[in-house]
C-alpha cells in the first residue's frame, strides 16, 4: 500500500532535524562509554551490529511521534534526521574525533556505528511508513 505524498510542516522539520542532533549526540556518548569495553572488536562488533536493528526501531518511531508524523511522512522526515546526524558525525569526526574516545580506534569504531545506525534508521523509517 502507497501513502500519498505529504509534505513536512516547517514545524515538522524543525522537529525531524533537531531529532537528528539529539539523536546523534546521545548515540556517540553512548559509544563513548561503551567504545573501551570492546564493543568494536570480534564477535562483539557483530552483536553490537546486530542489537542496533531493533535498538533502532524506538528511535524511529519516536521522531515519528514527536514530529506528529501522519502516514507517508515518517520515510521522509527520518531521512532528515538521519541527514543531521550525519553531518554532525562528520564534523565531529574531522574536528573534534575526542569525542569519541582517546583512540583511533574508537573514532573510527564509533563512526562507523553511528553510520551504521543511521542507514538502518532510514531503512527503518522506510518500512515503519509503509506498515
Amino acid at each position: 500500500m502507497t501513502h500519498p505524498n505529504i509534505r513536512l510542516s516547517q514545524p515538522q522539520i524543525v522537529v525531524f532535524l533537531l531529532y537528528g542532533v539529539a539523536g546523534w549526540f546521545a548515540a556517540a556518548m553512548l559509544l563513548r562509554f561503551l567504545g573501551p569495553t570492546g564493543i568494536y572488536e570480534g564477535g562483539l562488533r557483530l552483536l553490537t551490529y546486530l542489537l542496533i536493528i531493533p535498538g533502532t526501531v524506538p528511535v524511529v518511531w519516536l521522531a515519528g511521534k514527536l514530529a506528529k508524523a501522519q502516514p507517508g511522512q515518517l520515510f521522509i522526515g527520518f531521512s532528515l534526521s538521519s541527514a543531521m546526524a550525519t553531518l554532525c558525525d562528520g564534523i565531529a569526526l574531522a574536528w573534534s574525533p575526542a569525542l569519541y574516545g582517546a583512540t583511533i580506534e574508537l573514532h573510527a569504531g564509533a563512526g562507523a556505528m553511528i553510520l551504521w545506525g543511521i542507514g538502518v534508521g532510514i531503512f527503518l523509517g522506510y518500512v515503519m511508513d509503509r506498515a
